[in-house]
């Protein structure tokens, strides 16, 4: 499981001060390009793409719990919930202080071919840096 700090920031917020409800697959998908960052050691869609993979995202679910508000911060954890034959699925969890869980998501990704844009399976070394952070 990874964790990355994420402060709510006014442009993310409606006129009440309540974060805009697109914003929070904002928040989901930086904390997950975060935590593949970390687990790759390197910037994670440049990572990638140098070894050629694509992976763009095949499905997103996402629950709100609890409204957010301008500057508040969120603790996200991110954790590997299942690797398949091509994909890849991260479970997102976002909390407020303290321990006050503001939303969760599940997100998809799969892997193409950076060259062709067709799918690949998952490489051995994706598969293997993913399986360090599975649940």
């Amino acid at each position: 499981m990874i964790t990355v700090k994420r402060k709510v920031l006014f442009g993310d917020c409606d006129p009440e001060g309540i974060v805009y409800t697109p914003r929070f697959s904002h928040f989901a998908l930086e904390a997950t390009h975060e935590a593949m960052t970390a687990l790759l050691e390197g910037p994670a869609i440049t990572t990638m793409k140098a070894r050629g993979v694509l992976t763009p995202v095949r499905a997103f679910n996402l629950e709100f719990l609890t409204p957010v508000t301008w500057d508040q911060e969120l603790q996200i954890t991110v954790a590997v919930l299942m690797t398949g034959k091509h994909s890849f699925t991260l479970q997102v969890e976002a909390c407020l202080q303290p321990r006050v869980l503001a939303f969760t998501a599940t997100i998809t990704y799969v892997t193409l071919s950076a060259t062709n844009k067709q799918k690949v399976p998952l490489p051995e070394w994706l598969k293997s840096a993913l399986s360090a952070y599975a649940e």
